[in-house]
């Protein structure tokens, strides 16, 4: 199997500013949610804490950030970000396409996992099924993939017997690509189109996933600037828990954006951040009150291995922070389930 390599391509350092641009951003929402959101008390809630009480929330709606990585990697300072376990995570579902959290190194996913580790049909299982499309061609493969590529051939259902990232659907006589294939494919064939994302959220799937998903639909759009083409993101999310969340999603979808960049030899440029449901819990205001009136520091440098290229071979080791200079960490946080 031949792949796609860039001849070139630097490695990614954004600059750095005075502070945090994040650090801001953080701060102005968190007090935003405390000041002018809508208590939840009262209401009947579906999460919980550990000791059966319920867990309610100042919440705010349709919250929209947005973070150009030509400008710095928004990593907040005011605590640190485990980019590392971030990555693993965000690989695990994208790359990987688990949803077993036996592949993955940490236990967050521990909670909604079953005997045998699996989170059911959510997340990763989503980006690894196979859909027809109707605007795959011989000469976008060839493309993509090189000339000598083998497509393997299959009949209606039978997809899932199969792996490899091309397959052909004989009955429909259409090319078959998972979501994250199909993105990859798009940004080097057609990368003007609009139509170029992702969606999580499958109505059919929701009675066998043990948790929704959260953040559920990708967007991609190209730009084109002085003559160089620019990858930006929109990130939907459905809720947020903004204390335990909201930075770890932030740093891990521009990770996400900035592997995906390379690959198809493009600048990392804009992730907005959509949360319809942005929301503190009450047990997380006074910590959330401590946390955002630290001083901020400087934005730290974003190191992406140079030596890798394809988005299928990066691993976390391949991602660090530089100069990342931050507050004290906040220990026992309450999770709310």
């Amino acid at each position: 199997m031949h792949f796609f390599c860039l001849s070139f391509s630097p490695p990614i350092c954004y600059n750095r500013r005075a502070m945090s641009k994040a650090d801001v951003i953080f701060k102005k929402m968190c007090r935003d949610i405390i000041d002018n959101g809508t208590d939840t008390r009262g209401q009947a809630v579906r999460p919980h804490w550990a000791d059966g009480e319920a867990a309610y929330t100042i919440k705010q709606f349709g919250v929209v950030n947005r973070y150009d990585l030509r400008e710095e990697f928004p990593a907040v300072t005011l605590r640190r970000t485990a980019i590392k376990s971030a990555t693993d995570e965000i690989l695990w579902i994208w790359q990987k396409k688990s949803n077993n959290i036996h592949e993955l190194h940490s236990h967050i996913w521990d909670e909604w996992a079953d005997a045998d580790g699996s989170i059911g049909k959510a997340y990763g299982f989503q980006l690894a099924r196979k859909y027809c499309w109707n605007d795959i061609t011989e000469a976008g493969i060839r493309q993509v993939y090189g000339d000598d590529f083998v497509v393997q051939k299959v009949h209606e259902g039978e997809e899932s017997l199969y792996s490899g990232h091309v397959l052909y659907n004989a009955d429909r006589q259409m090319y078959m690509m998972d979501q994250v294939d199909k993105v990859l494919y798009d940004l080097k064939v057609h990368p003007f189109s609009r139509r170029i994302m992702t969606n999580l959220y499958d109505f059919a799937d929701l009675p066998e996933m043990n948790l929704y998903p959260c953040a559920y639909s990708c967007t991609f759009n190209v730009t084109e600037e002085n003559g160089q083409k620019v990858l930006n993101m929109v990130l939907n999310q459905r809720s947020q828990d903004t204390l335990t969340a909201n930075n770890w999603n932030v740093c891990q979808y521009a990770v996400l954006l900035s592997m995906i960049a390379r690959d198809v030899d493009m600048i990392p440029g804009v992730l907005l951040h959509v949360i319809a449901d942005a929301h503190i819990y009450d047990r997380h205001v006074p910590l959330v009150e401590e946390l955002i009136s630290r001083p901020e520091h400087p934005a730290p440098k974003f190191w992406l291995n140079p030596e890798k290229h394809d988005f299928y071979d990066f691993i976390r080791e391949d991602v660090r922070l530089d100069d990342y200079e931050t507050g004290e960490q906040i220990k026992d946080i309450p999770v709310a389930i």
